[in-house]
């Protein structure tokens, strides 16, 4: 049996470019949020959770209108957060982006992310299908974890605004990464959130 985790990044935020910790969705992430509730409508959801934030709570809320299941429910192990900080391997390139972070808040990233993969990366013995309404550098650190991949990577494992994640997660196998910021349910433009524009 496979517990599908699908991982989904919230829609563009007003103002995210002045410096706005949180706020709510743009005209373009509220049409995001749309696009990919219509996207994930046939899928038989058991359980639908979404981080605090103002942004994800509003995708959350236009995804809903479409979606299978019980309803979207809040969780603080979703919330936006810096997954881990510098380790011996990590690339010089990042200690301009890791010094200005305070050591207290990568504990706390790191303490959540931990609890975050044991909780929503578990074995199910039935088919079982999990919505996780978050944010980049979330979706970034389970990716990052599933691979097995050095503790720093998540910080170049980009998603898109509403771009769309897949986790399978079984018993006896290792996890698989089934789709990566899948973004074909977007026109290209409203391919936001990746810092650059893609033609297709």
């Amino acid at each position: 049996m496979s517990h599908y985790v699908y991982l989904v990044r919230h829609g563009e935020q007003q103002d995210a470019e002045h410096g706005i910790v949180d706020g709510h969705l743009s005209d373009r992430g509220r049409a995001q949020a749309h696009l990919i509730g219509r996207r994930l409508a046939e899928v038989p959801f058991d359980t639908a959770r979404t981080s605090p934030l103002d942004r994800a709570l509003e995708t959350a809320d236009v995804m809903g209108q479409y979606l299978q299941g019980p309803p979207v429910t809040e969780s603080t192990l979703l919330f936006d957060c810096i997954p881990s900080g510098r380790t011996p391997d990590t690339p010089g390139w990042y200690d301009g982006y890791f010094a200005g972070i305070p050591q207290a808040t990568i504990d706390a990233g790191q303490a959540q992310m931990e609890d975050a993969t044991e909780t929503f990366l578990t074995s199910t013995r039935e088919d079982t299908h999990t919505l996780l309404v978050t944010h980049n550098f979330v979706i970034g650190w389970f990716v990052r974890h599933v691979l097995e991949a050095p503790t720093w990577r998540w910080l170049g494992l980009q998603q898109h605004n509403c771009g769309l994640t897949i986790l399978r997660v079984r018993t006896a196998k290792p996890t698989e990464l089934l789709v990566h910021n899948d973004a074909s349910h977007l026109e290209p433009a409203l391919r936001t959130g990746v810092g650059w524009d893609l033609p297709v």
